[in-house]
């Protein structure tokens, strides 16, 4: 939703309606708080209900949620919304304490609770008001909240509320065994032609031409099942030089990705030399808008763009600036945890996690690396438990596969994404 797109909230259904569609689907034994900037809103967070113990006790559970809060340095406010059961409802509930103590520490922040509800799975209440007269119980139908005017108007700009991101919710996506069995037999042939590449400076350039292309395409139109194609970039993604220069480039752009891999010394003296340098060239794509989805391998005498070259001849880095803008110099690690560039290339993002959700339906380790990949791209649009569900399933296929580990420890940290803690650089999910 851009500056001239806001949503008008006409009351708290409309509120706890916005709820859903923020996390992506309906929380359950949750507390959710949102800051507010005046009256706008600001950040949504969620958080598991705490445990008996916790709930006698909640001043460590409150200092969390208002250590995350802090994050958007805007706030001026904010608002809390308890996801329970009905019986959970009936006062004195169990979270009484919970939302007084919650609402202290947000207090003292400069962030004071302007409301707080209890919902639960048939009726909703203000959890500020105890007298019956104005707040009769057991509340107000929680079809309320679904029938709301901004839930409407979601739906209408092509939102939708899913399943809860767990084990048991996940969509599964049947792979036709024959074409499962063709781009496992050919990613294995482009393992072996590249597993010598890695640290050449002109198969770097090889392998981001090809991902920059796709990453164009992706923005455009649909992502169609091709043999050689996902065979060779699920084969380039089993290398963390290409892998994470993939990452950056969809992020920051082009120059940064190639500029940080230069800071960090992958390129191997003696691989390239000042001459011509025959590089694994990657399997040719039709030209873009193409009825013939047919790919052939780069032999063929055309480029990743399907231009016409010498398939022998040396390919040059381009330097571009990528569709990020940014006043911060952008390292890679700069770029991992948000820092930088100011704003990401949100679109470009979008059709990379596009391309690696399509990779990771293959399975394997190249599935670890593309889930890791997706991990990333959900926590730097502040969907923490998205995140960790595509993390927690990287490591399902790959144990101890070290970028999920790192990803999931600031994760289950609760440190928020540089960009998610800005509203000027956030993720904005409600697009026209």
């Amino acid at each position: 939703m851009t500056a001239s797109e806001r949503l008008t909230v006409r009351g708290p259904e409309d509120i706890l309606g916005f709820i859903p569609h923020s996390l992506g689907y309906w929380p359950t034994s949750s507390l959710v708080a949102m800051t507010l900037h005046g009256t706008r809103l600001g950040a949504t967070l969620r958080l598991d209900l705490p445990g008996r113990e916790t709930q006698a006790d909640p001043a460590e559970f409150a200092r969390a949620v208002r250590r995350y809060l802090e994050s958007d340095q805007e706030a001026d406010g904010a608002l809390l919304a308890v996801f329970t059961g009905d019986a959970g409802m009936v006062p004195p509930t169990a979270y009484d304490l919970l939302v007084s103590v919650v609402q202290s520490a947000l207090a003292q922040a400069g962030m004071p609770v302007r409301d707080a509800w209890f919902v639960g799975d048939e009726y909703w209440r203000d959890a500020l008001c105890v007298d019956t007269s104005c707040c009769p119980l057991p509340g107000r139908p929680v079809q309320q909240i679904r029938d709301s005017m901004l839930n409407a108007e979601m739906v209408y700009r092509g939102s939708s509320v899913g399943p809860a991101p767990k084990a048991g919710n996940r969509p599964v996506s049947a792979v036709p065994a024959m074409h499962l069995s063709a781009v496992l037999e050919a990613q294995a042939g482009w393992e072996e032609e590249l597993g010598a590449r890695s640290g050449s400076r002109a198969q770097f350039n090889a392998v981001l031409d090809f991902w920059e292309t796709l990453l164009d395409r992706a923005q455009a139109g649909p992502w169609m099942p091709e043999v050689d194609r996902d065979a060779f970039l699920r084969a380039t993604l089993l290398c963390p030089t290409w892998r994470d220069a993939v990452l950056v480039m969809a992020a920051a752009g082009r120059s940064v990705a190639e500029d940080g891999a230069e800071q960090f010394g992958v390129f191997q003296d003696g691989i390239d030399d000042d001459g011509d340098v025959t590089v694994v060239v990657p399997p040719v794509l039709p030209p873009s808008g193409s009825p013939d989805p047919q790919l052939q391998r780069g032999g063929s005498g055309t480029d990743a763009a399907g231009l016409a070259v010498n398939p022998t001849r040396k390919l040059h880095i381009v330097r571009a600036t990528g569709g990020a803008s940014g006043s911060i110099p952008a390292g890679y690690g700069e770029v991992l945890m948000g820092i930088a560039p100011d704003i990401p290339d949100w679109e470009g993002l979008a059709a990379l996690d596009r391309i690696l959700g399509q990779l990771a339906l293959l399975g394997g380790h190249a599935a670890a690396a593309a889930l890791t990949l997706q991990g990333w791209v959900s926590w730097c649009r502040g969907r923490g438990s998205y995140s960790a569900d595509y993390l927690g399933r990287a490591l399902e296929l790959e144990p101890g596969y070290r970028l999920a580990e790192l990803l999931l420890d600031l994760v289950g940290r609760g440190t928020l994404c540089g960009w998610a803690a800005r509203k000027d650089a956030a993720w904005q999910k409600f697009r026209e």
